[in-house]
């Protein structure tokens, strides 16, 4: 019986040689005029006479185009193509799904070279090889055409390396590969339970299940960066000649300091999420849908909304804070440590709008932040309140249920996780 394997990303940055810059920029060109020729295709197909073309077609005229004209065949490996004929697919499939589905439909655009991130790879020894080090720590990168290029990183977990995709940020080349990693044994390290809800004020607010309190203030990235931030920008909108030098290094300078910024968020995350899934079996928090939560307050030609600066400085702070990938990192690592996670539903439970204590629902207004139990008297951080009503929802939800999906607690015949690990009773 073989072992489960789980496909995981891991990412290097590659440090080409000059004339290996150029190689590279050279493929990403030739990458990038191949996406937006099969995008033409596609639609003169369709308005000319009606025709829809399919990946299918596309990979059969690449085949043909590679004959025909060996400078396409001497460009780029042909899974490679195929890949990037895969990626304008997966476009037009996503278009169509949100035409059926009544939302903002958005039709694949032609891509400038700025704006194409970058080509894939299929499987691994076609075209391109990578060489880990030692404990996956650096390694190195064979590319046909280019050559040997020295990659830094480090893995979290070495595997079967599956595909890769070369990508172009901010002016430096990186590597990320799909790597299939044998599935962990999932022994939990840690006992305790954790709710916590996110906000802005203070971006996690948390209780544990022998109620403590377990916060973790705002960074604020933005704030921290905003002078320097709105600085290069305003020397990039000061420069008119879209094609000057000038404007290109400053556009540069600004890409650099947002890429910073984001790497300094994502490092972040990742210590505070590891940190917290060494400590708690059991995570709750309720499901968040940003979409909603980052909306334009601009309304319509014949309703024009109001305060829509205010909510737009919300909107920037709320995506500042990136609690979708806080979120995303915490639970795969509590699931990796052998811990369970709970998304409760917001909707049907109202965790901002209820009272732990008591459990009675009254409507808040955002800008009251205490939260004022009008039948308990119950007072607290309105986060706080919120996060007690998800751990509650949490642990009586599991509560006399096996977890089978982790296999470590135990019958139905023995008292549940969170009365024989927690000790903890709704009462």
């Amino acid at each position: 019986m073989s072992e489960a394997r789980n496909l995981r990303k891991t990412t290097y940055r590659l440090y080409p040689t000059p004339k290996q810059a150029v190689a590279l920029d050279a493929l990403l060109r030739s990458h990038q005029q191949l996406y937006n020729a099969a995008l033409e295709e596609r639609i003169s197909a369709w308005s000319k006479a009606g025709t829809s073309i399919s990946y299918a077609d596309q990979c059969k005229g690449l085949t043909l185009l590679r004959h025909d004209l060996p400078e396409w065949a001497d460009a780029a490996n042909c899974s490679s193509q195929q890949m990037t004929l895969r990626r304008l697919d997966k476009a037009f499939a996503a278009f169509f799904r949100r035409i059926k589905a009544g939302q903002t439909p958005g039709f694949p655009r032609f891509k400038s070279l700025g704006r194409f991130p970058g080509f894939s790879f299929k499987s691994h020894g076609d075209g391109w090889r990578f060489t880990p080090e030692e404990g996956w720590r650096h390694g190195s990168l064979r590319l046909s055409g280019v050559g040997q290029i020295r990659a830094r990183g480090q893995a979290r977990q070495g595997g079967d390396i599956r595909a890769s995709d070369i990508l172009h940020r901010d002016g430096r080349w990186y590597l990320s590969l799909t790597v299939a990693v044998a599935s962990p044994e999932r022994t939990r390290q840690a006992d305790g339970a954790l709710a916590y809800d996110w906000g802005v004020e203070r971006f996690l607010s948390g209780v544990t299940h022998s109620g403590e309190l377990e916060n973790i203030d705002n960074p604020r990235w933005w704030q921290q960066e905003k002078e320097q931030a709105i600085r290069l920008q305003q020397a990039v909108s000061s420069k008119s000649n879209k094609r000057s030098n000038r404007r290109k290094k400053a556009v540069r300078r600004l890409a650099a300091a947002r890429a910073k910024v984001a790497r300094k968020r994502l490092d972040w995350a990742h210590q505070q999420t590891a940190a917290l899934a060494n400590k708690y079996a059991l995570v709750a928090t309720e499901e968040l849908t940003l979409k909603n939560m980052t909306r334009s307050a601009a309304g319509t030609v014949e309703e024009p909304g109001k305060q829509v600066a205010q909510k737009a400085g919300l909107n920037r702070e709320i995506l500042d804070t990136a609690p979708g990938l806080f979120t995303s990192l915490f639970r795969y690592k509590v699931l990796e440590t052998g811990g369970e996670w709970v998304d409760a539903p917001t909707r049907k439970l109202k965790p901002s709008q209820r009272c732990p204590q008591c459990w009675h629902v009254a409507k808040k207004q955002l800008s009251q932040r205490m939260h004022c139990c009008e039948q308990c008297g119950h007072q607290e951080n309105r986060d706080t309140a919120s996060a007690r009503v998800v751990l509650r929802w949490a642990l009586e939800s599991i509560s006399g249920q096996e977890l089978a999906e982790t296999g470590v607690y135990g019958s139905r015949e023995t008292p549940s996780f969170a009365t024989q690990r927690i000790g903890w009773s709704s009462s």
